[in-house]
């Protein structure tokens, strides 16, 4: 699903932790939504001004946060929080 010209909710809720320790990391309705509004209102904006934006991390379900010890009040579980790195002139930052 395709949240804006750059992101996508693939990307958004990507977990290699998931993948590995088999949990599923599947947002619903709700979630999405607010996944959305991140990407637009905040996300796609750094993206059109600074480039490049890689996610490190974005949505986490409950047992992936709490697998990866986060915090048990994270916006990350609400899919209103996203860990990125800015790609400036080819440097990661």
């Amino acid at each position: 699903m395709r949240l804006s010209k750059n992101f996508s909710l693939k990307e958004m809720i990507k977990s290699n932790t998931a993948l590995r320790l088999g949990i599923k990391n599947d947002p619903n309705k709700d979630v999405v939504r607010n996944i959305q509004i991140l990407v637009l209102k905040i996300l796609q904006p750094l993206r059109d001004k600074l480039g490049p934006i890689r996610i490190n991390s974005g949505y986490r379900s409950e047992n992936l946060n709490k697998a990866i010890g986060g915090s048990g009040i994270s916006q990350h579980c609400k899919g209103q929080a996203a860990d990125l790195n800015i790609m400036i002139k080819g440097k990661s930052n």
